[in-house]
């Protein structure tokens, strides 16, 4: 069920992804009262539904993060859920099915009757307002209508799709579906039996959608500008505690935070599982490697891709090969400068930022007012695993005790904290 746009509302949380379900549940936990002061605004008008659209366009038999990072604030939750389905737990570290996940989150929802809390809204500008002499947000959405928080969470992605140099310059003179990025591609609907396709982008994304393409009967070409590399998460496990957090927080300087956050993520990584299945599909001469190279051209050709590489020296180059489709498995770029979205926020409040991601205070806070934000746009304060489902707990540690306070105080961030200039 939809719930309906109030006129005003003291909490508007933009987005209905894991890390909002993860706040809701936690802010719950600490005040049961807060049930009816908030309301969650995603042009789905449920839960979860871009989550589970990826998954399943991309067929991810099962998530990189163990049983215990989920959105419910008992660590143990999906483990005693899944009682009776521990065959859906793989091996290491108790990953969860994609399915059991989806379940999992499902049994959350009606556990914490958070059903009817999502409206069917696609906010597109956050204004700060005063109203009878009180800071306040008007949330302006798509078709017009608007709403006015005391106190606004945005807990979207946020990420644009990075599309390389040589793709953008292309003239639109080829067919959509044969050159897409990643988030374009869902294998449901394709049959690529007898087709070549290359897929750009050393990330678990072009793992995922290599396997895929490989079981629909397609040639598949995986490129990457460094050589494709095994990590079974993201970052690694001391992130998600004191072992690495204290250094990280300890850390004064927020250019070296930045360098600290892009050392731990090391970019795209493969799993073991899914690099087993590449092996195997490169034996069985359905896949083949293209290591530290990078397209520097591609041409349409009326039915096929003709494209070069940047190191044909390093191999035999594909110029030769006729290509029917080229994927970008080639990540996003977050820039909150860039969001339209917050374009009034930063006119009113100027804030500092490191690379596109805004110097928080040490709730979470836009400095200057009460807008808080959650994902990969918090690293700089939650660490590099911002983005990820434990992410999504360490940032409710931070901004929890803010919104169950009385009164709403935006503070300045913590000035121990300071820029590349100051330290």
């Amino acid at each position: 069920m939809t719930a309906a746009l109030p006129a005003a509302v003291d909490i508007a949380i933009v987005g209905a992804g894991p890390q909002a379900l993860t706040l809701v549940t936690h802010l719950l936990q600490k005040k049961k009262s807060m049930r009816h002061r908030f309301v969650v605004l995603d042009p789905a008008g449920t839960w979860l539904r871009q989550w589970q659209h990826q998954f399943a366009a991309y067929e991810i038999p099962h998530l990189r993060s163990p049983a215990v990072h989920h959105p419910d604030p008992d660590p143990h939750a999906l483990r005693t859920f899944a009682e009776r389905r521990f065959a859906e737990l793989h091996v290491p570290y108790d990953l969860p099915g994609t399915q059991l996940f989806q379940d999992f989150c499902q049994s959350l929802i009606q556990r914490w009757q958070l059903q009817d809390r999502v409206v069917s809204a696609q906010v597109e500008q956050v204004e700060p307002i005063q109203r009878q002499g009180r800071p306040r947000f008007r949330l302006t959405l798509t078709d017009g209508q608007t709403l006015i928080a005391r106190r606004v969470v945005l807990a979207t992605a946020g990420g644009t799709p990075h599309w390389p140099g040589w793709a953008q310059s292309l003239p639109p003179t080829y067919p959509a579906d044969r050159l897409q990025h990643a988030h374009q591609v869902d294998l449901r609907r394709l049959h690529l039996t007898g087709e070549r396709v290359l897929i750009v982008g050393g990330g678990l994304t072009s793992g995922h959608l290599a396997i895929g393409a490989a079981s629909r009967g397609a040639q598949v070409l995986m490129m990457a500008r460094r050589t494709f590399y095994e990590k079974l998460f993201d970052a690694a496990p001391g992130w998600l505690g004191p072992k690495y957090l204290k250094g990280f927080h300890a850390e004064t300087c927020w250019k070296t935070r930045w360098q600290m956050i892009q050392g731990a993520r090391n970019g795209g990584s493969l799993t073991p599982a899914v690099m087993t299945q590449l092996r195997k599909q490169e034996r069985e001469g359905q896949l083949a490697f293209y290591e530290q190279c990078e397209v520097e051209s591609a041409t349409w050709m009326e039915e096929n891709w003709q494209v070069t590489c940047t190191h044909p020296e390093a191999h035999q180059c594909i110029a030769h090969l006729p290509i029917d489709r080229i994927w970008l498995a080639t990540g996003t770029q977050l820039d909150v400068n860039q969001w339209p979205l917050l374009s009034a926020v930063r006119s009113h409040y100027p804030l500092e930022t490191i690379h596109g991601l805004p110097v928080l205070d040490q709730h979470l806070r836009w400095s200057g007012c009460n807008l808080f934000i959650m994902g990969g746009a918090a690293a700089l304060r939650v660490g590099p695993v911002a983005r990820n489902l434990f992410g999504g707990k360490l940032a409710c540690n931070l901004i929890v005790p803010a919104l169950i306070k009385t009164k709403g105080v935006a503070h300045r961030p913590n000035a121990a904290v300071t820029s590349d200039k100051a330290s």
